[in-house]
């Protein structure tokens, strides 16, 4: 009876190892889709947006596609109040939409455990940056009857008394000029969830990204050819 008890503890005990290893190999992935919302600090409360697609090389290394939208900002712009109750940035003459398609590579670093934990891992990514160069419209007083939206021109609109708000949202993104440039960053990411078929993460990491040309967001202001910002993306996605 003691030989038959203690067969049966051991036929229990390996059968509740093989579902441990079983439910913890459910965490492994040959190909992942993610979607991220982005924070800088070249940008604003929302720094852009980003794309990911990701497949496995081995246990511990994958490569990645990733495209990224975002909006670059000086760091010296800062909104004013105007009469009517909204806010505009003062020496402000064009935005700057970057568009990054990037390559990366991801090594992992420390896995999670069934149910619990942070997986970590590291990654790079470098890639070309096309930067669309729009016009910063504004509402500009003219007399006690008339306003006029137009593009900012310091030569012009000097008063910030005059100035009664930004234009329409995209508005002069069809008067864009292109500026050709590259990217490159560096991360560590941090990855939660309990299933195997989506994920939910943080990535934290170093940007650089640089153009041919200098870019003139603020004419009245020194303005950059090169850009480095710190961010942080907030990410979810699908994996199989």
């Amino acid at each position: 009876m003691k030989y038959f008890l203690l067969f049966t503890f051991l036929f229990a005990s390996c059968f509740s190892l093989k579902a441990q290893e079983e439910e913890s190999g459910n965490y492994d992935y040959d190909k992942e889709v993610l979607f991220g919302i982005n924070k800088n600090t070249n940008g604003g409360l929302i720094g852009g947006v980003s794309f990911k697609i990701g497949s496995r090389i081995n246990d511990n290394l994958f490569q990645f596609f990733n495209l990224e939208l975002a909006n670059v900002k000086n760091p010296k712009e800062v909104r004013y109040p105007t009469a009517l109750g909204n806010t505009y940035i003062f020496g402000k003459s064009n935005y700057l939409y970057a568009i990054r398609p990037q390559y990366g590579r991801e090594i992992i670093a420390f896995k999670k455990a069934p149910h619990q934990g942070v997986q970590i891992s590291f990654l790079a990514a470098i890639g070309p940056t096309i930067g669309l160069l729009a016009p910063y419209y504004i509402e500009y007083y003219i007399n006690r009857t008339e306003t006029v939206r137009e593009p900012y021109d310091p030569e012009v609109h000097q008063s910030k008394f005059d100035i009664l708000g930004p234009g329409r949202l995209f508005e002069g993104i069809g008067e864009s000029e292109i500026a050709f440039g590259g990217n490159a960053k560096a991360a560590i990411n941090f990855e939660f969830g309990f299933l195997k078929s989506n994920v939910t993460g943080l990535e934290l990491g170093y940007q650089l990204e640089g153009f041919t040309k200098e870019i003139p967001l603020m004419p009245t202001t020194e303005n950059r050819q090169i850009f480095q910002s710190a961010f942080v993306t907030l990410y979810y996605g699908f994996r199989r």
